[in-house]
């Protein structure tokens, strides 16, 4: 089975991919997603997002990483396409699918999905773009409150020469909600579309992922937020490798401590370990008890010095 590691903005960044892809053997990592609006970016925008151009357009490990463009413009979004492959992305991605207001108010994300004739004109000036040898992908809901309209949605991403197209089997009305997953919509889709289909939503362990593919009968797989919760959930969907120990877990948050701390993000380090934990409690009782302590400190000092105690604790 394929097994994508999805983007999620402001979660999944750079320093995350790192560490999840020299854990589990993912097949692709999507980045956070690059706003274009009406101007080709400077390259220091896309090596801020995703530092592995500088490196192949992998991670460390050799996972390669393909850029996510959001935007409106297919103008824009060509030139900035053109660009991030020349930069060395392994391909292009667009999001269809960020449900987020800020960006939807802006012509951006989902909202696109109410306008599938626009979304034809971007992904078919992408794919123009960009070297024929190199995948065009996009990723999307079912719709923005119909998920009837995935139909159209996918028939527009297809027409215009997409390679691939990843499916979020939620409309954006349903924003996150479990109980509104509708993957059933992905195999009806499957059986229509010429383009090779990547299912996504609710996987959160080996059963979910063998449920997934077996109703929707996708070509592969995305993960985003389960990769969260379970650290080594791309090799437990893929491998049926055991769950991840807490001990482990405990000692890949100490690495991201330091990776954060040292890099160019650590004065945000407190809310992104805090957001980290947010994922973990759901996995690990012991997140949760952690998660208490670690919330009431806004400096990285006293939280590591918790995640060590933990560790000490652990090992006594």
């Amino acid at each position: 089975m394929r097994v994508i590691l999805g983007p999620m903005e402001g979660v999944l960044d750079h320093l995350m991919r790192e560490m999840l892809t020299e854990i589990n053997d993912y097949d692709l990592c999507v980045t956070e997603f690059v706003r274009v609006i009406d101007q080709l970016l400077p390259d220091r925008v896309f090596h801020r997002l995703c530092p592995e151009l500088k490196q192949g357009g992998q991670t460390a490990s050799g996972t390669p990483v393909r850029v996510q463009l959001l935007g409106q413009d297919p103008h824009w979004m060509a030139e900035n396409a053109r660009r991030v492959v020349e930069l060395g992305s392994p391909g292009v991605d667009i999001n269809f699918g960020c449900p987020a207001k800020s960006v939807n108010k802006s012509r951006g994300g989902a909202v696109l999905l109410q306008d599938p004739a626009l979304m034809y004109q971007i992904v078919k000036s992408v794919r123009e773009a960009v070297d024929p040898r190199l995948p065009v992908t996009a990723k999307v809901r079912l719709g923005w409150d119909c998920p009837s309209h995935c139909f159209e949605i996918a028939d527009a991403v297809a027409q215009a020469k997409a390679d691939e197209l990843t499916v979020h089997a939620r409309t954006k009305a349903d924003g996150y909600k479990a109980e509104a997953i509708k993957w059933d919509y992905i195999r009806l889709l499957k059986a229509k579309s010429p383009l090779p289909i990547v299912a996504n939503g609710e996987v959160w362990n080996y059963q979910n992922g063998q449920d997934c593919m077996a109703t929707t009968q996708a070509d592969a797989l995305m993960v985003c937020r389960g990769a969260l919760n379970l650290p080594n959930l791309g090799n437990v969907v893929k491998h049926d490798a055991p769950h991840m120990r807490w001990d482990e877990v405990l000692a890949l948050l100490l690495r991201y401590s330091e990776y954060e701390i040292k890099g160019d993000k650590g004065l945000y380090y407190p809310n992104r370990v805090k957001q980290w934990f947010a994922y973990l409690r759901h996995e690990y009782p012991e997140a949760k008890a952690l998660f208490a302590d670690i919330r009431r400190h806004n400096k990285a000092a006293p939280i590591v010095d918790i995640l060590l105690a933990a560790q000490r604790q652990l090992a006594a």
